[in-house]
């Protein structure tokens, strides 16, 4: 069924995507968001997203996006790249206004929380969801660039097990669109700053392995973060890097949000389920990419997460 059905008798919509947005998410929500306002003039459409990386701040419409929810007469709520209720962030309170949910999503963790669930976790991402709902005709170059940034993300430029045939006739779709796919790739996805440089060199100097080296830790302190100056959005890309260590099969970084309370990222390489590891604390993702929160000091979250990953190891 495509979207349009969705949309049949809607004034107005919202649509929010998870706290600390990823590429994927910001594509999804603002792939959606420029589909709608290009191509449905008489639905009022507002986006909700967190702060998002600067890499991001091309992608069209982004300085449209509201940061706080003012109403809540909307005809439907869409959520998109969101596995669990408790991620929706600043737009969570429209779930309890009686509005109808349509949930987009990708995550194997999803607990199917709307009204209506579209979810397909075989899918490279949220964006490669969303333009199976789209009518690829209608889609415009700027809906395009949104769509593209989201399947490089999530996907790894198109190198996770996540990406199949069909993923990639998607993009080539995109593409044709006349998008700027070396920018996107280049600019959106690799780019880096020289102090985001230097946080990824000491996340690997003071890295430790594990399990023989299959395992690889890394771990950065919120005072370490004010001292470089940098916030959450600026440590994408360290887990990977750390997943690419030659004998690892996987890696884990750890940063901290609060008084002992930590954020963990999770990816393997073949066989080690990161989404099973994340999901007994309380968080999700996929097979092969996963995150959740620990509380305790920094020894015991190490402890904790190393004890789930060794079952499998």
């Amino acid at each position: 069924m495509k979207l349009e059905r969705y949309l049949e008798n809607v004034n107005k919509v919202a649509i929010a995507g998870h706290i600390r947005p990823d590429g994927d998410c910001v594509g999804s929500v603002m792939g959606l968001y420029n589909y709608i306002r290009d191509n449905f003039s008489g639905i009022v459409a507002h986006a909700f997203l967190e702060d998002f990386s600067d890499r991001l701040k091309y992608v069209a419409g982004l300085d449209e996006v509201l940061d706080e929810v003012k109403d809540d007469d909307y005809d439907l709520f869409i959520v998109i790249d969101t596995a669990d209720p408790e991620r929706i962030g600043i737009a969570a309170g429209l779930l309890n206004k009686g509005i109808k949910t349509l949930v987009i999503d990708h995550h194997i963790s999803n607990t199917k929380y709307g009204d209506i669930n579209i979810v397909d976790h075989t899918a490279s991402s949220a964006c490669e969801v969303l333009y199976e709902l789209l009518d690829d005709e209608k889609i415009s170059k700027n809906t395009a660039e949104c769509l593209y940034t989201g399947m490089v993300h999530d996907s790894g430029v198109f190198k996770y097990q996540s990406t199949s045939k069909k993923t990639m006739t998607i993009a080539g779709n995109l593409i044709e669109k006349g998008i700027e796919i070396t920018d996107i790739i280049d600019e959106g996805f690799y780019a880096r700053s020289y102090v985001q440089n230097q946080v990824l060199g000491k996340a690997l100097m003071e890295s430790i392995l594990v399990f023989d080296g299959k395992c690889i830790i890394a771990k950065i302190s919120k005072r370490e973060m004010e001292f470089f100056g940098i916030t959450h959005k600026d440590l994408g890309g360290i887990v990977e890097q750390l997943r690419l260590t030659v004998g690892v099969e996987v890696a884990v970084f750890i940063y901290q949000t609060d008084v002992y309370e930590y954020k963990v990222s999770l990816r393997s390489k073949k066989y080690v389920d990161c989404n099973e590891v994340a999901g007994y604390f309380g968080g999700g993702g996929h097979i092969r990419a996963a995150g959740c929160v620990l509380n305790g000091s920094v020894y015991d979250v190490i402890n904790n997460i190393t004890r789930e990953i060794e079952k499998q190891i």
